[in-house]
């Protein structure tokens, strides 16, 4: 069953404007929604960016929608942490919560003064983290030294029901790496050849019959010229590409890095357009592509306008299967 989601966007929003979208767009016919985890916004246009941990819990109380959550754990967060969080939100919320975990992005875990590794030995410090969480989510007494330690972990209150675990991926070679151990893939969209790959890497390395879920940065307006003016406003910052998006360490470096950036280079990363059947077309895409879950970023700061819409002209638009 193909879920519908809406991504709460912590970097641009106070938590309870976001509380009252995740609200607005269970009522106006989203099926699911998905929560960012950042320590600062990616730039200074964004100005926000607070405790997603603490947001979930009055999220998933003040809806019944199914949520899922990025984390990079192994520098702000130890993985029994992440572990706990999860467990506590998944006991609480059976069946409505899953965990994706990515290699981390410097911006925000550049705050512990640890020395910022090679993206090598961060998906090394992925993996360690992730078997720690697995393990923990089993029951299991953890005890393990390596580039992060756990003496005598263990958590007491589990779950029924253990929070799926996602790896996040963005390029082929992670896709690949992730498909060996995550219980199913978390990507970003791009081209749809790209995209592909990014795929087939993931199912080559692992990850063949597991779900796919894709995070949508787009943006709508009443106008083409909203649309794009909107896009480039908040999300000019992640027109960077390559993997400096993942190297520079405060939203001022990101002010700096994107200050000859366009308003029309967004599109290479965005969908940007006014007309939802567009936007529809667009969705189909990825629902041909085997996703069976989208979740939605409407970057503009048009939330209000942008759920009704959706919900009254694309959503319907979208196959089910």
């Amino acid at each position: 069953m193909l879920r519908i989601g809406f991504h709460a966007s912590h970097e641009q929003f106070l938590p309870s404007d976001l509380l009252r979208f995740v609200q607005m767009a269970e009522a106006a016919g989203f099926d699911a929604a998905m929560s960012s985890d950042h320590f600062k916004p990616w730039g200074p246009a964004q100005g926000h960016s607070g405790y997603a941990w603490s947001w979930l819990g009055a999220a998933l109380q003040a809806t019944s929608l199914p949520f899922g959550v990025i984390s990079a754990p192994g520098y702000r967060y130890h993985p029994a942490i992440v572990a706990q969080g999860a467990a506590t939100l998944a006991e609480m919320y059976p069946g409505r919560l899953w965990l994706a975990l990515g290699s981390g992005q410097r911006l925000n875990e550049d705050i512990t003064g640890q020395a910022w590794p090679e993206k090598a030995e961060r998906n090394a410090r992925l993996r360690e983290c992730a078997n720690i969480i697995r393990a923990l989510f089993g029951g299991e007494t953890v005890t393990h030294r390596g580039r992060v330690t756990a003496v005598g972990a263990k958590l007491y209150t589990l779950p029924e029901r253990i929070p799926l675990l996602l790896g996040a991926a963005v390029s082929e070679e992670t896709a690949e790496f992730v498909g060996g151990w995550a219980d199913g893939l978390l990507t970003v969209s791009t081209k749809p050849d790209q995209l592909r790959r990014v795929v087939d890497a993931f199912r080559r390395g692992g990850g063949e019959g597991k779900p796919l879920f894709l995070q949508v940065t787009l943006n709508w307006a009443p106008s083409d010229e909203e649309a794009l003016q909107g896009a480039f406003e908040q999300w000019r910052y992640n027109a960077l590409g390559g993997s400096v998006n993942w190297e520079l360490r405060s939203p001022e470096d990101f002010d700096t890095a994107t200050r000859l950036v366009r308003p029309e280079d967004l599109r290479e990363s965005v969908l940007i357009s006014s007309d939802p059947g567009q936007h529809a077309a667009w969705l189909n895409t990825y629902v041909e592509m085997g996703f069976e879950e989208l979740q939605l970023h409407q970057v503009g700061r048009n939330q209000a306008t942008f759920i009704e819409a959706f919900g009254a002209k694309v959503l319907p638009q979208i196959r089910r299967t």
